[in-house]
């Protein structure tokens, strides 16, 4: 199952792992990242494209650990099907 993993907050030490260990633990693979520093080193930007696998664990819990990661970290952590991102943004 292919999803998006939008991540958004003050800039830290850590975030990268922090999310990445959390999608290792879950066995699930990232295809694709891009990440950026916006504005003066403030905001931390990041989007991952991941490949889940339902039988390590399932979407719900997955989204459930990035949850709690952000939370821990004071970040934004949103996880999302492919398919439904992709509708969201058609015109």
């Amino acid at each position: 199952m292919k999803c998006v993993v939008s991540v958004l907050g003050k800039d830290r030490t850590g975030i990268v792992a922090a999310v990445a260990t959390v999608l290792t633990e879950c066995n699930a693979n990232i295809d694709d990242i891009s990440q950026t520093i916006l504005g003066e080193g403030e905001i931390f930007s990041m989007t991952m494209l991941v490949t889940l696998a339902p039988e390590a664990c399932g979407f719900n819990e997955v989204q459930d650990k990035l949850t709690k990661v952000g939370e821990d970290l004071g970040i934004q952590v949103i996880i999302q099907r492919e398919d439904v991102f992709q509708m969201m943004y058609k015109v």
